[in-house]
């Protein structure tokens, strides 16, 4: 190996173990002996935690997988009347966050709604309330979670019905299988690693969610770790119980790699060819209409008309300055963390492309592990070395002379910065590593070989080509910064408040219309990368 790679190696390690120091330290409490709220919680509550984690994840399992894999075979397989606005609405849903859909949702349907009081005007309050089982149950946040997250599924299996299975699913049909035979023997086995990778991202978001959980009375891992650090102010034990989740997660990436490794096998196939779409007509067009639009007008139209609704009813009382000032700290905040995030991607991305060397790329792998991590988890991890940190310099300085320095770091935007950078770190890489595959080496070794120095390849060729995916990057990092929310409760400075923020502080008081404005503003951020995925995976197709 070159001095220059061993320097590459040297950089690209520092990086990632300054990026995923945090969890090492998390870590590290494996080997620090359990206390009496340890025993506490096995005692009381770490079996109800578990179960219902794993009840939540089979629930979002089945609505995930019924909602997204049933709209990818019709979108991809038949056209009809609506198709061509569907193929990309069924993506909006992801544009809502779960614990907002969960505050819409409590609003319409729970006793004093619009829906019940409606109702129980025209049948009797007995009836009614037989009808409406409550929303605020495990059996509500499956509903909701299946709601937002079916999209990851529904991307995927779309591509993957459309790709990789169009010959096996001709020559089916020619030895004369019908569409339900041809689904479940030939499709589903076909795009099963496609499948399964769609379902682990969708139950990451599960484990990782605490808003949702938290605001329908679900006690879950994420909600027991933010209760025993704000209740108890027990680091170990806090540290312990995130080391229970993060198995969970381990499993869950543990998974995700298996189908990567699968699809590639499954997409082998070099063989391109015309994929020809069947026109259905009458009441079949109808039906598939009809299916495909039920889960965009669950979660996404009737949220966001509700969200609308409330926003414009408490506009007048909301909107003020300190409404602006929340506007002002989320989007100043998810700037800098989109900037920091770009600049550590790209730094990455080039050492990645100029050195083709396993242990730079296993580094950089486990650097962008962040996504997978739950926020919460993240935000215990970065806080527990950060206060060592300040309690120790705080220490020191009152000590020697006399000054304290306070929270330097983890009372400070520093430490949220931190996070986010760690947490979404692998959006902004996979986006960047994607546009730098569109410049091929050899462009890079004809430049040199005119005499062009590394920085006049990056300026003149690499940046007018790469540019777009730089934007997207960004602009997908600032959207899930916006989005986030146990990391930001936890690690937020004293007095500091986000649009998120501010919608759990209004839904944990009952006063969901107030919530609607800062929600709205998500949600209306939230459609930015919906837009650009449509794009990006819009394709011509064939009618027949």
């Amino acid at each position: 190996m070159s001095l220059a790679k061993y320097k590459w190696l040297i950089a690209v390690g520092t990086v990632t173990l300054l990026l995923t120091l945090p969890i090492w330290v998390l870590v590290s409490y494996v080997f620090v002996p359990t206390n009496d709220n340890w025993s506490h919680l096995v005692e009381t509550l770490l079996a109800e935690y578990v179960i219902n984690s794993l009840w939540l994840m089979l629930g979002v399992s089945f609505g995930t997988l019924l909602l997204g894999v049933s709209t990818a075979w019709l979108i991809s397989q038949y056209r009809f009347f609506g198709h061509s606005f569907l193929q990309w609405a069924l993506l909006l849903p992801i544009a809502i966050p779960a614990y907002i859909i969960a505050y819409t949702y409590t609003g319409l349907l729970e006793f004093e709604g619009p829906i019940q009081s409606y109702l129980r005007t025209i049948f009797a309050p007995s009836i009614v309330n037989s009808l409406f089982p409550e929303i605020r149950s495990l059996g509500g946040a499956m509903l909701m979670f299946s709601l937002v997250l079916y999209p990851y599924i529904y991307l995927l299996s779309r591509s993957a019905f459309s790709n990789h299975s169009q010959h096996a699913l001709e020559a089916a049909k020619t030895l004369g299988a019908g569409p339900i035979r041809r689904f479940f023997s030939i499709a589903i086995p076909m795009a099963r690693p496609a499948i399964i990778a769609g379902l682990t991202l969708a139950l990451m978001e599960t484990l990782a969610d605490f808003g949702t959980v938290q605001h329908f009375g679900v006690s879950t891992f994420t909600t027991g770790i933010y209760r025993t650090w704000t209740g108890f102010g027990d680091t170990t034990t806090t540290a312990q119980l995130a080391l229970v989740l993060l198995v969970f997660v381990l499993v869950l990436i543990t998974l995700e790699i298996w189908s990567r490794k699968q699809a590639r096998f499954y997409s082998s196939d070099s063989i391109k060819s015309v994929h020809i779409k069947h026109q259905l007509t009458g009441w079949q067009a109808f039906g598939a209409f009809a299916w495909c639009f039920t889960p965009l007008l669950l979660g996404f139209l009737l949220p966001s008309s509700q969200l609308f609704y409330w926003a414009m009813t408490t506009a007048e009382t909301q909107f003020d300055s300190s409404f602006i000032q929340l506007i002002w700290n989320s989007f100043y905040l998810a700037f800098i963390a989109a900037i920091v995030a770009l600049f550590i991607a790209l730094f990455l991305a080039y050492a990645k492309r100029m050195n083709q060397n396993k242990h730079i790329e296993g580094s950089i792998r486990i650097a962008s592990l962040g996504y997978a991590i739950p926020g919460t988890v993240i935000a215990i991890a970065v806080m527990i070395p950060l206060a060592w940190i300040d309690n120790t310099l705080d220490h020191f300085m009152t000590s020697q002379f006399g000054i304290s320095t306070g929270l330097v770091l983890s009372g400070t935007l520093f430490a949220l910065v931190f996070a986010y950078s760690f947490r979404f770190l692998s959006v902004s890489l996979q986006t960047i590593d994607s546009g730098l595959n569109q410049v091929k080496p050899t462009i890079d070794e004809s430049a040199r070989t005119l005499g062009a120095s590394h920085w006049q390849v990056i300026k003149n060729i690499h940046f007018p080509i790469i540019q777009s995916s730089l934007v997207i990057a960004f602009l997908l990092v600032f959207v899930e910064v916006l989005k986030e929310l146990p990391t930001t409760l936890i690690l937020r400075p004293f007095n500091f408040n986000t649009l998120s923020v501010r919608a759990y502080e209004m839904a944990a008081d009952e006063r969901l219309a107030d919530a609607g404005l800062p929600a709205l503003l998500i949600v209306l951020t939230g459609i930015i990368p919906v837009i650009i995925l449509s794009k990006l995976i819009g394709k011509p197709d064939v009618k027949a």
